[in-house]
Order: structure tokens, then sequence, then C-alpha cells
């Protein structure tokens, strides 16, 4: 199987210059705990989190909606394609510690998204499509605390 068959493909975004609400707006709506920030070629630059925007609204002296997304968001990024074997995808979170991989096309532009849950939903309806002593390991190695080894 392959990250085209599971991936979701309407995916919300927004840019490094929007602001923390417009982000969590845009969560809530899309029942979502992280958006991928493109520019304007539709290159992912970097990925938001629920998390990310409840630390800062927390930690800073500021209004969500006077901060940028830029000022928070994880500029890391970790992608697939959709041509990827889910295996790999799966190596990539593993490997990573991410819940979510941007998928992207042959120019590196944002296409969809293939999040944990994606795998999860789908090794319980298409039996045997996603390996689940893989997909296991993936969801020990992304929950595993931060000074906890993992071995997968």
């Amino acid at each position: 199987m392959i990250v085209k068959d599971i991936a979701e493909f309407d995916v919300k975004t927004v840019t490094p210059d929007a602001d923390l609400a417009t982000a969590a707006k845009l969560m809530w709506d899309g029942d979502c705990g992280a958006i991928p920030v493109v520019n304007a070629e539709r290159k992912v630059v970097g990925m938001i989190t629920d998390r990310d925007i409840c630390i800062a609204a927390a930690t800073r002296s500021a209004r969500p909606a006077d901060l940028q997304v830029k000022d928070v968001m994880s500029g890391a990024t970790y992608t697939c394609s959709p041509t990827d074997d889910i295996r790999a995808a799966l190596k990539i979170m593993r490997e990573q510690r991410v819940r979510r991989l941007p998928v992207v096309d042959n120019d590196g532009r944002l296409v969809g998204i293939l999040s944990i849950n994606d795998l999860i939903l789908a090794s319980q309806s298409r039996a045997g499509s996603v390996p689940t002593d893989e997909l296991f390991a993936t969801l020990k190695a992304i929950s595993a605390h931060q000074h906890e080894h993992v071995t997968a």
C-alpha cells in the first residue's frame, strides 16, 4: 500500500505571517491538531500544532491574534510523497517522532497530509494493508517521553 491510498488531500494550511488565532480557528473548523505552514509556492516551511498555540498563548504576554505562526511553528519538517510505501512513511514518523507527514509532489509542493490516525483507521478497515507491528512500533516511539530511550 502507498501513501496516496490513505492520506487526506483536502488540507488546511496557513502562511508564516498568519496569526495564531487564525491557525487555531482552522484547526477547530477542520477538527485537526496540526496544520502545514506553506509559502506562496505552497512549499512546506513548517508545521504548527494546537500544542504550539497553547504553549505560546500561556507563556507570552500577547493575545493569539497578535502572535504570528512563524514565531512558534516548528521549522523542521519531514515529508513523504504520494507514491511512497506506507512502511517508508511509518519509518519517518517513528524515527522523527511525528504524528503527521505532509505529502508533497515532485516539486515539493503540498498535496496532502498523512496522519497516524489515517494509518490506524486504514489498519482497521483494510486488513493487512498497514503492517500492524510497524504501526505499533511507531505509536510507541511517538508516545515515548522525551528522555525515554525507545528501541524499534
